[in-house]
């Protein structure tokens, strides 16, 4: 059977970085094929190539056979190329039926063409199972509806190969589970699947291929069947990857943070936090678990002094955190830092970088202040020299602190951020989804900084929806369902059935 794609020879630089260098792989039709790679592999940009985000400075890619010239992403729609992004592409405040037709109107029958175009949406919803209300606002729906949304867009434009980069990073195991199901129907459909992951698991779960990238380049291409999470590591980073990272024997110290019946209501006096409760000390991690949206992200907002709370008491090194008279939490963040808590935030880009400032600006970042000489002025030189430091110790790809943050692969934003807040020596590190769409190199060496802090005498409070990375780090795990802890359990005692059970709401008494 003729190749779906075929990319041959294909290179893009950006400067000195080389992205893609002689880059020859094939894609059969009717496949779903994996590309894997560490971050800073080439992959996104290889997709973005065949999507027509970029133009390619060497080779050239085949369709079915033809060779075709993809100068920007209409063309490769038309060509029948769909891209779903680990960002997605949606305005919140429209509806589904109004995002999907979004640059492609057409005509002054608006009004007609919206109810043939919502008919037409709940057929390919029936059909693929894909369960969105086309009159439903996207701020109003979950992550994993709002992926649903913008495969409904490829789909309602004729996509028959369809790009999905890192789909599964802010989804939980059952809306995976979903998504696998509605590809493995496309599939059926005759259509062709490009799946970049970070997660090996689900590659060997879903795909037929796998191309590993590293450095740009090809490594090597297997079928899905003859490989193993072992060897897919290895071809991506070119050594062994360590599953058990050694760490000191549990050993707390004095309280850090205390928590005590803290509550949180929302203008509309909905209780988005009920009695929380807990203490985290010197030298622990303790895991907070639960399927995103259950008030994890609100309390990593409230303790990194984004947010202020209904009630409750909050102390700090034995001293209450400064919430009360507040009015709102403005300047508050800068405080809390000035206090010794750092924050790792669970979305980087919202929160965590400026995309357009340069890799050293967002160093420094929230503690500048710190970095001025006696003058109040910044010695750009040694800012420079401390960040390139920071690259290097961090492994930060490409090591130019010059790029613009923007231009990094996610997993090389999300060390910059870490680096920053490591170099801070805080008391308290608040860290959200650390791993989130990385690669399991970038995983490992992460998750070695978290255990070295925690060695050193730090607290951490970690949230994530990974739940083989609360095993890997947590002394303590504490278990969250609609806003309240429902469960504490020590890491002796981990049980995938009885966390799940309760992150479903099943308290432990």
């Amino acid at each position: 059977m003729q190749p779906a794609v075929e990319f041959r020879g294909i290179s893009k630089h950006f400067g000195a970085v080389k992205a893609n260098t002689d880059v020859n792989f094939t894609i059969a039709k009717g496949s779903i094929h994996g590309l894997v790679g560490e971050n800073g592999a080439g992959k996104s940009t290889l997709m973005s190539i065949l999507y027509g985000y970029y133009r390619a400075d060497g080779g050239e890619i085949l369709l079915d056979g033809q060779a075709r010239n993809i100068r920007n992403s209409q063309e490769a729609i038309t060509l029948g190329i769909g891209m779903v992004h680990q960002h997605f592409m949606l305005v919140e405040n429209m509806t589904v039926l109004d995002n999907v037709m979004l640059g492609s109107e057409g005509g002054f029958q608006l009004k007609s063409k919206r109810a043939a175009v919502e008919a037409q949406l709940r057929e390919i919803c029936t059909r693929y199972r894909l369960d969105v209300d086309p009159l439903a606002t996207i701020h109003d729906l979950s992550v994993g509806a709002q992926q649903r949304v913008e495969i409904l867009k490829q789909i309602y434009r004729s996509a028959n190969i369809l790009i999905l980069d890192e789909p599964t990073a802010v989804l939980t195991a059952q809306e995976t589970e979903s998504l696998f199901e509605i590809l493995r129907l496309f599939k059926e459909q005759g259509k062709t699947i490009i799946l970049i992951t970070h997660k090996l698991q689900e590659i060997l779960d879903i795909t037929d291929t796998v191309t590993v990238m590293r450095g740009g380049r090809v490594i090597g291409a297997v079928p899905t069947a003859g490989t193993t999470k072992e060897d897919l590591a290895n071809m991506m980073v070119g050594r062994p990857i360590e599953n058990n990272l050694p760490r000191k024997p549990y050993n707390p110290g004095a309280p850090v943070l205390h928590v005590e019946s803290l509550q949180l209501q929302d203008e509309q006096q909905v209780k988005l936090l009920a009695d929380i409760g807990f203490t985290l000390r010197a030298g622990e991690i303790v895991a907070i678990a639960g399927v995103s949206g259950n008030g994890q992200s609100e309390l990593m907002e409230i303790l990194s002094g984004m947010r202020l709370p209904t009630s409750g008491k909050l102390d700090f090194l034995g001293k209450a955190l400064p919430f009360a008279g507040r009015s709102d939490a403005d300047g508050l963040p800068r405080t809390f830092r000035d206090l010794g808590i750092a924050h790792i935030p669970e979305d980087r880009l919202r929160d965590g970088v400026v995309k357009a400032f340069s890799v050293m600006h967002n160093t420094i970042l929230g503690y500048q202040d710190k970095l001025k000489n006696r003058w109040g002025l910044f010695d750009f030189k040694a800012i420079a020299a401390r960040c390139a430091e920071l690259m290097k110790n961090f492994d930060v790809r490409p090591n130019n602190h010059d790029l613009r943050i923007g231009l990094l692969s996610g997993g090389n934003q999300q060390k910059v951020v870490i680096a920053r807040e490591v170099l801070a020596q805080p008391k308290l590190m608040l860290v959200g989804q650390p791993t989130r769409g990385v690669d399991i190199g970038t995983i490992e060496s992460i998750h070695t900084q978290l255990l070295a802090l925690r060695d050193s005498g730090v607290a951490i409070l970690l949230v994530s929806v990974e739940l083989e990375e609360v095993r890997a780090l947590a002394d303590r795990i504490l278990v969250m369902c609609g806003g309240r802890i429902t469960g504490e359990l020590k890491i002796e005692e981990f049980d995938t059935t009885r966390i799940g059970l309760l992150m479903g709401g099943m308290h432990k008494s």
